[in-house]
């Protein structure tokens, strides 16, 4: 597997984005497509939290 995979990879783990250190080694696998969808809601959510601040 290319380097630049592995550098994607492992920072996704660090960030949270995938939870699974397996997914390191299946880097060229397809998705489905709930999958993305999940992270990409996981991902709007720290943006914009549907939680107000009382501050």
């Amino acid at each position: 597997m290319e380097a630049w995979k592995e550098k994607i990879g492992e920072a996704a783990l660090q960030k949270g984005i995938i939870k699974d250190p397996h997914w390191l080694e299946r880097l060229d696998d397809s998705m489905p497509v709930w999958a993305v969808l999940e992270m990409m809601l996981e991902l709007l959510e720290r943006q914009e939290p549907t939680y107000s601040s009382y501050d």
